[in-house]
């Protein structure tokens, strides 16, 4: 949110308060925080004793909670109350502390936070003594707003539906300097540009689709490309003004009396997203099986078993891979979502449905959201159990957008989580192997909630609550390794139940486009998993724009077909469409044993398997802003075709890439050519030893049977490569990295 009328004046009806001083600083020895600074800050600078009386302070700590993370907490009133966090899973009390006669440091590994004592306030940070940003004279403010304060106080996320962030009249506001030449990154899965810079973002979570400034996940992280990255730790309302306010400094506010948040150290991109995923939850292994293509009934579209047996069958015959089979929401009976009950007008049999489906080895995912719709049996049975959330008069809260009457289930009540992992449990124990946990993100303000959570800070939590008590489910069901979602919504936390989808894009190249920028924006906030309805969900796309997607698609870890009114089987378009869908999940099958490997780095490093260029090559200013290609892994570069006539610009970093399709070997550098449907610009690294898998029908095979090692030109010297089977067993290879097989 903006606060300022330029450089030198406020907007009308604002008041500000800024730290001026550290008037004085306070160690606080060993607390549940570990050993900190507690810093007072006046809104004057302090000349005389006079001075300090009717005058506010702001209280700001400094702690760590990891190494090479601190942590800053700024406090105008304290009894105003804590905002709601996320939870901390990696936090811990570390840290030192020292002081002179100029200031006090807290030091967490190779980072330090030190503050200056007196005026003017100056808090910085730095790593191994290079000074990374800081926060300087009017950074740290307390703001107040009249009634008739001429800012938009954040008026995001799906106002129709009633679910707007409302007018507070407090915020706490840091600004961090913004470096010449820096870049930011992040904030969840937007679809806008990939740099940051010049932006506002609202973190509020909404159903706004992929062509708008709304985001279904929504992330109050950010990573610097000086090294470090910022996380807001408060689950409400965070407004970022990236450049976008005072264009030197980046500027993030939260409704209320307290701001917290977390500097965290690299030296390299990937470096932070390791410390932020240790300190917020890592992804975990997902099961081979769920890299292969997912195939989809689509929305609205009429089906039944023999709509669904004809598909597999059809795949079958054109030699088409599927590893799972998707029954979106009308699995249900219409009206009913959810019930958790297969409508029996159309699938009289589901327990012999799904063994049969298991038979021919595939896994079975159905559609689910956390809503129940008034002629659902389950609402008046969750209603009389205090199951739902209520409104504020202590009724149920109801609306008939989505679903007529639907309530909202509330998972701060335990036993109302445990009675919606039962509904789970039976779908589980019936052959359910998955669940596509649609929605989460259309949350209300006008509500009360069980554990007398704050509305406005329970709005982007909730997805959190949501998606953990179905995946969960499917842990104690199918072990750690076993247990797969196809996520809509999410927060911080949310990599560490995957997979996520992108959502309701249109079945255009623009929107394929903008599809790719939200992967590669998630990727930078520590998911490591994503995927996107391939030919895009709005609309039929043509068979140009299907046949792109779906090479796009299948060079992701994540592949599913799906659509809204319509099939996205690729007979529906043309011959070739089937001849594309062929080599490429072919060839995704073939890489495996380099993409499960790439997904154990992740869950052991946070490491997302799909990265941005500025990602891979921190260091390659060309790099810095480039979002219509990307790395799959280290090895591997992807730009995908966004035209019908397979023109295509894209840039390879210095040395002798390698075309995996072609065979050609050319330099680093901007490259402009045209591919058929069924190519595209598909480079190895220099030097790369790619595991090659010896099948093309299945994702989780035995990777160490028939493997081969494909060495590319650039390398010199040999290479170990670990490979491990979905099965857990593991081996390192040696390469001869001078003999080119390729």
């Amino acid at each position: 949110m903006k606060f300022t009328d330029g450089f030198w004046q406020l907007r009308p009806g604002v008041t500000a308060l800024y730290g001026q001083e550290a008037y004085d600083i306070w160690e606080t020895g060993d607390t549940v925080d570990g050993p900190g600074l507690v810093i007072t800050a006046p809104t004057k600078v302090i000349t005389g004793r006079g001075d300090t009386l009717n005058r506010p302070t702001l209280t700001v700590t400094l702690s760590s909670p990891l190494e090479g993370v601190v942590r800053v907490r700024i406090v105008h009133h304290v009894g105003g109350g804590a905002p709601l966090s996320f939870a901390l899973p990696g936090a811990a009390s570390v840290g030192t502390i020292t002081s002179d006669a100029s200031g006090a440091e807290v030091r967490s590994g190779s980072l330090t936070a030190r503050i200056e004592r007196g005026a003017p306030w100056a808090l910085s940070f730095s790593s191994n003594g290079r000074r990374l940003t800081g926060s300087g004279l009017k950074s740290e403010g307390y703001m107040t707003l009249t009634d008739h304060a001429q800012v938009d106080p954040g008026i995001v996320g799906n106002a129709r539906t009633g679910s707007p962030v409302g007018h507070p009249r407090a915020f706490v506001h840091e600004q961090l300097e913004l470096g010449v030449g820096e870049l930011v990154y992040g904030l969840g899965e937007r679809f806008g540009p990939l740099v940051k810079n010049g932006q506002t973002v609202e973190i509020w979570n909404a159903d706004g689709g992929t062509s708008s400034e709304q985001a279904y996940k929504n992330v109050p992280f950010y990573v610097s490309s000086r090294g470090y990255g910022v996380l807001v730790n408060d689950t409400g309302h965070v407004s970022f003004e990236i450049g976008s306010e005072a264009v030197e400094r980046v500027q993030f506010s939260v409704p209320g009396e307290v701001l917290e948040y977390f500097v965290i150290d690299g030296p390299t991109p990937k470096d932070v997203l390791s410390r932020y995923t240790a300190l917020t939850g890592r992804p975990p292994v997902v099961p081979a099986w769920s890299y292969g293509l997912w195939l989809s009934t689509s929305f609205t579209t009429d089906y039944d078993e023999e709509t669904v047996t004809s598909f597999i069958d059809e795949m079958a015959r054109r030699e088409l891979p599927v590893s799972v089979f998707h029954f979106d929401c009308f699995w249900m009976r219409e009206f009913n979502w959810c019930d958790f009950e297969w409508d029996p007008r159309v699938f009289p049999d589901p327990d012999g449905m799904l063994q049969r489906l298991h038979e021919r080895d595939l896994r079975v995912c159905v559609w689910i959201n956390p809503y129940i719709a008034q002629r659902s049996p389950l609402f008046g049975e969750a209603a009389s159990q205090g199951f739902l959330v209520k409104r504020t008069d202590g009724s149920v809260w109801q609306w008939d957008l989505w679903q007529a009457g639907m309530g909202l289930v509330d998972f701060t009540n335990p036993d109302a989580t445990r009675w919606y992992q039962d509904k789970l449990r039976a779908l589980v124990a019936q052959g359910v192997d998955c669940f596509k946990t649609d929605f989460g993100e259309r949350i209300p303000l006008d509500v009360d909630y069980f554990d007398d959570s704050a509305p406005d800070r329970m709005h982007n939590l909730y997805t959190q609550l949501y998606n953990r008590a179905v995946y969960d489910v499917l842990v104690e069901a199918r072990g750690d390794q076993d247990a797969v979602l196809f996520a809509r919504s999410a927060t911080v936390g949310g990599q560490s139940m995957p997979v996520h989808w992108g959502g309701d894009s249109t079945s255009t190249f623009v929107s394929m486009a903008e599809t790719l920028r939200g992967g590669l924006s998630l990727a930078m906030s520590g998911f490591a998993y994503w995927s996107h309805d391939i030919g895009g969900f709005e609309g039929t796309p043509d068979a140009a724009v299907f046949k792109r997607w779906t090479a796009f698609g299948m060079l992701g870890t994540h592949s599913r077909f799906h659509g809204s009114s319509s099939y996205r089987v690729p007979w529906q378009f043309d011959d070739e469409a089937v001849d594309v869908t062929r080599f490429f999940t072919r060839l995704k099958m073939r890489l495996m044993p380099y993409l499960y490997q790439r997904g154990i780095e992740a869950a052991a490093t946070g490491v997302p398997v799909m990265r941005p260029m500025a990602l891979e090559f921190p260091d390659d200013p060309t790099a810095a802003y480039l979002d219509r290609q990307y790395m799959l892994g280290a090895d591997l570069l992807v730009a995908p075709v966004f035209t019908e006539s397979g023109e295509v610009e894209f840039y390879l970093p210095a040395g002798e890439w390698t075309s995996l399709i072609t065979g050609e070997t050319v330099s680093g550098g901007w490259r402009r050519e045209v591919h058929g449907y069924q190519s595209l610009p598909l480079y190895v690294r220099p030097g790369a030893v790619l595991p090659w898998g010896a099948r093309d029908d299945r994702p989780d095979y035995d990777y160490l049977d028939g493997l081969t090692l494909r060495v590319f030109p650039g390398g010199d010297g040999t290479a170990d490569v670990v490979v491990t089977t979905p099965q857990g067993r593991s081996e390192t290879l040696t390469a001869d990295r001078t003999k080119v097989t390729r």
